[in-house]
């Protein structure tokens, strides 16, 4: 009531309406010169006073009776604090939504309105308030301003539809109009502040600006990965045109590149990666893309190149730009996903996978450096995930829970690299180590639906399985080639019971029973081969890791289903035995 009675002369409004102003522009400056100071702490010390301000300030005007006169204040000020708030936690929390829905609250109160309930949602709150300010012409450029902040919360959670209805409703064509979001945000025209207005931190053009960004370059991703090319390149054209940050550009610009080289168009995909690496770090991104460019060229040489300065970018710990206390168009952008073509993973997938190209290519001695160079990154600790069950596995501890199987796989594959270089020596000890290791390793829980920590998706179950197969036939050959049967035949016996049904292993059994002349058991376990392929199959291939399948696909012999087939049938002539 004191409040009520001292704002009751158009004097007194008039001169408390000065002061407040006068406080959100003076903190409003406060904020922008944090922005421009390049010592941290001080910076720190600017934003977190500036906050604090705010809050009080807020907490003044919440004091009062809503009333038009005061209420663009009121948001104004409303604004830059959710603004603030925002650039602080790095994202939107609830708190910015209830900051939004009293706000809105506040207006209704002017109009005697108490407005529809919580429960029944946000969006009819911002029908009746948008309806309501057309009654209300002074508070239109302060309600266009909250808008901007609610569309900046419902396109960081992927709330698009209710985006949609209120981009409508504030390009005033709600029914029947168009619900593309990229249209909508480039029709909405804020309008334009007054010259005595109080002061913004970000307005509502400027926030406009960053969603029609941040909503082309989500759109031209999700075009991207479905498939979807010219509209991709299309989004992120216009994401590129935007108010795009310098990391943000960077992956914009590696985008395009992907795009028109699955377009066919590698001479121009070249160009925006060139571009991209022009742009500063994050170097990652565009190596990693320029490493499939090269490589769909068929030039060898590049690709390796690429996939090294990969490895070495990555080993390069860049320091993060200093946020600004602005809302930017990183905090409205999902996080990476790992299945996204523009993840480049941490240093020791960019080595394995470099190791893997060697590998493929017939550079045998290159793969091995990589595979050892992978090994120390590993034992260094390089990977939090990684360290302590490898230390684990390496003193030989008696308890462990979980083993990487990635970690496994590096051995196998240092071994086949072995094999490639002729040293069976060499290789038999490598495959040793990783079985030594698979066979202390326990799999994820299935009900977890827990995958593997190499690649999301696949089964480690599965994966343990044909990885200690995998490894037991690689032995297994290399005891038969150096004309140890007996060693090669107890290999592929163990890997036919680790992975019942697996082909290869019984490809390499029936030859070696049948190189040892052991015709009865080679008669009989044809048998059972025989009853497990009518069984349906439980299992596919799409479980497995894409590293383990190509590594199958070596191990695999060609004349294995001729084989197989050919000594079925001999079974029904026992004399051919």
């Amino acid at each position: 009531m004191a409040h009520q009675s001292f704002l009751g002369s158009p004097e007194a409004r008039a001169s408390c309406l000065d002061l407040w102003k006068e406080k959100n522009d003076r903190l409003v400056r406060q904020a922008k010169v944090a922005q421009d100071s390049g010592v941290s702490l001080r910076r720190h010390k600017l934003v977190q006073d500036t906050l604090e301000g705010l809050r009080e300030l807020l907490h003044i005007l919440h004091g009062l009776p809503a009333a038009v006169p005061v209420l663009p204040l009121e948001l104004t000020v409303t604004c830059n604090f959710i603004i603030l708030k925002v650039s602080l936690a790095q994202g939107f929390t609830e708190d910015q939504a209830q900051d939004i829905q009293r706000g809105l609250e506040r207006v209704l109160e002017t109009q005697e309105q108490l407005g529809p309930r919580p429960e029944q949602g946000i969006r009819k709150l911002w029908e009746s308030v948008l309806c309501a300010s057309s009654l209300l012409p002074k508070l239109l450029c302060a309600l266009h301003h909250l808008a901007g902040l609610q569309a900046a919360l419902w396109l960081s959670i992927d709330r698009l539809e209710d985006l949609a209805l209120l981009l409508q409703t504030l390009n005033g064509n709600q029914n029947g109009a168009s619900k593309d979001l990229l249209l909508l945000l480039k029709t909405w025209n804020p309008p334009a502040e007054e010259s005595d207005a109080p002061l913004t931190l970000q307005n509502a053009q400027g926030l406009r600006d960053i969603l029609l960004t941040a909503f082309a370059y989500r759109q031209g991703l999700q075009e991207l990965i479905s498939g979807s090319l010219p509209r991709a390149l299309s989004s992120l054209h216009e994401a590129a045109s935007g108010l795009c940050p310098r990391p943000l550009l960077v992956q914009v610009y590696t985008a395009l590149g992907s795009c028109l080289r699955k377009m066919g168009n590698p001479q121009r995909a070249l160009l925006y990666l060139i571009a991209a690496l022009k742009g500063g770090s994050p170097w990652g991104l565009p190596l990693l893309e320029a490493s499939r460019l090269y490589r769909q060229l068929g030039d060898t040489a590049a690709e390796l190149e690429s996939l090294e300065l990969l490895v070495e970018a990555l080993s390069t710990t860049h320091s993060s730009e200093v946020p600004q206390p602005l809302i930017e168009v990183e905090l409205l952008l999902p996080r990476p996903d790992p299945a996204s073509p523009l993840y480049c993973g941490t240093q020791s997938q960019a080595k394995h996978l470099l190791a893997s190209r060697c590998l493929q290519m017939g550079r045998a001695e290159d793969a091995a450096e990589h595979y050892l160079d992978l090994l120390a990154l590993l034992l260094d600790g390089s990977d939090p995930r990684m360290l302590q069950p490898w230390e684990d596995a390496r003193k030989g501890t008696k308890e462990l829970p979980s083993c990487p199987l990635w970690v496994s796989a590096v051995y196998l594959l240092q071994g086949r690299a072995w094999v490639q270089l002729r040293a069976p020596k060499e290789a038999i000890s490598e495959f040793s180590r990783c079985l030594e290791l698979l066979f202390r390793a326990i799999p994820e829980d299935k009900e977890q639906g827990a995958a593997s920590n190499c690649e999301q998706g696949c089964r480690s179950d599965m994966a343990l399985k044909h990885l200690r197969a995998a490894a037991l036939i690689s032995r297994g050959l290399e005891w038969a080639a150096n004309g140890q049967d007996t060693k090669a035949l107890q290999d592929f016996l163990l890997s036919v019971q680790v992975c019942p049904g697996n082909r290869d292993a019984s490809f390499y059994l029936l030859q070696t029973l049948r190189r040892l002349d052991r015709k009865d058991e080679a008669a009989a376990f044809c048998w059972r081969l025989q009853a497990q392929t009518q069984l349906p199959q439980k299992e596919s291939t799409w479980s497995l890791p894409l590293y383990l399948e190509i590594y199958l696909s070596w191990i695999h012999s060609p004349d294995c289903e001729t084989f197989l087939e050919e000594f079925q049938t001999s079974l029904q002539e026992p004399h051919d035995l």
